[in-house]
């Protein structure tokens, strides 16, 4: 996911400084509408698996200091390690998504500049 998102972003910025028309900047924008839906869902899905994997956490944790098995610090460890991964990839989804906005944002300027650019023209082809 982290790589697909990657290259997405490079892609679409790519796509962003050399679009020909506002028909492609419509297809642009439409695109990166709907893979933000797509991320949000997914970031949604990587908290709620996140969150139980901090419950799971707890409860082994609990258990540890309730019966001091070595085997449940063995299991502490390594929901710990897997935790610290989910964590990670949730950062990275977190904050591709605020970027994924602020391009959106960028987006709907460029829309409003380009409509504004062909009243425009029509206006001065209308003169003529």
């Amino acid at each position: 996911m982290t790589a697909y998102l990657k290259k997405y972003m490079e892609e679409t910025q790519r796509r962003l400084r050399n679009y020909a028309d506002l028909a492609e900047l419509e297809e642009i924008f439409l695109e990166h509408k709907d893979k933000i839906s797509f991320m949000q869902h997914e970031r949604i899905v990587h908290f709620l698996v996140t969150m139980m994997f901090a419950i799971v956490l707890a409860i082994f944790i609990c258990a540890f200091l309730l019966t001091e098995n070595p085997a449940l610090f063995i299991l502490v460890i390594i929901i710990m390690i897997l935790l610290g991964f989910y964590i990670k990839h949730y950062y990275f989804l977190e904050n591709t998504v605020q970027e994924m906005y602020k391009i959106y944002d960028e987006m709907l300027i460029l829309r409003k500049k380009e409509a504004d650019g062909d009243d425009e023209k029509r206006n001065s082809a209308s003169c003529l």
